[in-house]
């Protein structure tokens, strides 16, 4: 919080900025405003003065970096960059060598079904559940060419991620957990989209993550997250979110461990792009997300006062990955694939920065819900982010929330309406129950739509609410949903359509009861036709009347005109 400093009798003026101070649930401050040119500083006199990104000599011995998000010949309105000041260079690291992230064993209890072929496995005992090990998938490449990858028109549903993934008895931090879902396009082609899930139960002791296929948007719906960024820390519980640009390197711990260890969540990524905030066009100036909520961090580092050397020296036991004990690994996701270095010393060593590209956070509570007198509003009316596709106006996934609003609109079918649409709709639950009637989705599940296949709530429901008295009514203020809305096909991995530990099928039969009330109307359609036949009857009749009559005016104007043609000729003779 800025103070105040009086520069005479009669004037204040602000030493400091608006900066949030910690509280009893997030312990770290943060800058305000998105998009914001922001500076921080740990302390005063370590940004460069003067007009200088790139001083000769740092009055604090610090290296000068420059990390740039977007190209160098870019508008200015899209430029995305930032200086960092840290102790070591990120250059200063070990060789790159390509790893693999543990193996998983799954626990599967899923019914047989032509959709899910693994389930028949002749392993499978009478409880219906066996264990096989498979490996690790993290997928980036979503053309059809990827066996791993297919584009599927089913429905599908998943469960929360209770326990860790891989589901075994060793912890797992938060990279080894990552699982792909699904995705569009490539990250090599800057066009496309994953979703992934996570959930683990260990801290990223000692290690740092950097994705340079993608932007993070991470949604925890388990577990509150504690980011360490190069740029500062973030606070992330359940009901915020948190995004990390590509290139920055990161850990994600869990802040605090309750009886439910670990933390679960899901992970929009988007390639080629950055998530920005949608146009407001009529909305005016205010609405959705606003611009002062999203909060960035501010300058934090470690030291490491004795590194060990970047090469093996006799007096330090190095081991056969090329690094000691009280090494840093850092893994670095490429086009999917996993590599590491390791480095003697922390990467978080960023005393001072100053730019627009940077790791973030929202809550989702400060979002502003827009209602409609009648009818309904599209879920895109509810975007929090979105990310632009190469096409002018046309995004590429947008990331829309559903909280407590209240529903007024009359004369009009409330609950979600029967449709298709070219977007596919991957829906999630971060807490609160959900109030649809079709899929068994709760906290911390998701369940996917592909695009132009038809969805809508079941015959009980709409027969319900079609006769139920509105009322202005406030939504529940427990319930808090999200969608991803791509505008593209988006294919399933092979782990969400065989080995996620708990698919959820669609039920056999389930629109069997579904009527058609209009068969019920059939006599009052009837006579309603009849009503308009005769009323298109009586019409006709009386236009044909009427033109019939016309005519004969017509014949009898002619007839005058002849003769009155003839008298003039008579006289003229």
């Amino acid at each position: 919080m800025g103070s105040l400093f009086v520069d005479d009798g009669l004037h204040h003026s602000a030493v400091l900025g608006h900066i949030s101070q910690p509280t009893s649930h997030d312990p770290y401050r943060y800058q305000h405003g998105f998009g914001n040119h922001h500076a921080s500083e740990a302390f005063a006199g370590v940004l460069p003065r003067d007009g200088t990104n790139l001083p000769q000599k740092h009055p604090y011995g610090l290296y000068a970096e420059h990390l740039n998000g977007t190209s160098f010949v870019s508008s200015r309105e899209s430029v995305l960059n930032s200086w960092m000041y840290r102790v070591r260079p990120s250059v200063a690291h070990r060789p790159l060598r390509p790893c693999k992230i543990s193996a998983e064993v799954i626990c599967f209890s899923v019914t047989p079904s032509p959709r899910h072929p693994v389930t028949r496995d002749p392993r499978r005992r009478a409880l219906g559940r066996f264990s096989l090990p498979v490996p690790a998938k993290v997928e980036s490449c979503f053309l059809p060419l990827n066996p791993n990858v297919d584009f599927t028109p089913l429905t599908h549903t998943w469960g929360p991620l209770s326990g860790p993934v891989p589901a075994h008895d060793t912890p797992v931090n938060f990279v080894e957990s990552l699982r792909t879902i699904g995705g569009h396009g490539d990250p090599t082609l800057k066009e496309g989209l994953a979703v992934h899930a996570y959930a683990f139960d260990a801290d990223m002791n000692r290690q740092a993550f950097v994705s340079n296929d993608g932007e993070f948007l991470i949604v925890p719906t388990r577990g509150i997250l504690d980011i360490q960024t190069e740029l500062g820390h973030l606070r992330v519980p359940p009901g915020s979110l948190a995004v990390v640009p590509p290139g920055f390197r990161f850990s994600v711990n869990v802040a605090s461990f309750p009886e439910s260890a670990g933390a679960s969540g899901y992970i929009l990524e988007a390639f080629g792009t950055h998530f920005k905030l949608p146009e407001m066009g009529p909305l005016g100036a205010n609405g959705l997300a606003h611009v002062r909520d999203f909060q960035y961090p501010v300058a934090s580092f470690d030291v490491d006062f004795d590194p060990l050397p970047l090469t093996p020296t006799d007096s330090h036991v190095f081991h056969r990955g090329g690094g000691s004990p009280s090494d840093w690994r850092i893994i670095t996701k490429l086009a999917g694939k996993f590599y590491q270095y390791t480095q003697p010393h922390t990467p978080f060593d960023v005393v001072a920065w100053h730019g627009r590209y940077s790791p973030y956070k929202y809550d989702l509570s400060h979002f502003n819900h827009l209602t409609a007198n009648t009818d309904q509003l599209d879920p895109t009316a509810y975007t929090v982010l979105t990310a632009p596709s190469k096409w002018p106006g046309v995004s590429l996934v947008d990331f829309c929330v559903f909280g407590q609003k209240y529903a007024v609109a009359r004369d009009t079918l409330r609950i979600p309406y029967h449709h298709r649409t070219m977007a596919t709709e991957l829906v999630g639950i971060i807490k609160g129950k959900y109030g649809g009637s079709v899929r068994r989705l709760e906290a911390g599940g998701l369940s996917f739509e592909q695009g132009y296949m038809p969805h809508g709530e079941s015959y009980d429901c709409w027969r319900r609410e079609s006769e139920r008295e509105l009322e202005v009514e406030l939504g529940r203020g427990d319930f808090l949903g999200f969608m991803f809305h791509a505008s593209s096909h988006v294919g399933l991995t092979r782990w969400a359509t065989e080995r996620h530990p708990d698919i959820r099928l669609e039920e056999p039969g389930f629109w069997d009861n579904l009527r058609a009330p209009f068969a019920d109307k059939l006599n009052q359609a009837s006579q309603a036709l009849e009503t308009m036949k005769a009323a298109n009857d009586a019409a006709i009749h009386a236009e044909l009347t009427a033109l019939a009559f016309e005519v004969m005016a017509n014949r009898r104007r002619l007839s005058v005109r002849s003769v009155t043609d003839d008298e003039d000729e008579h006289n003229h003779n």
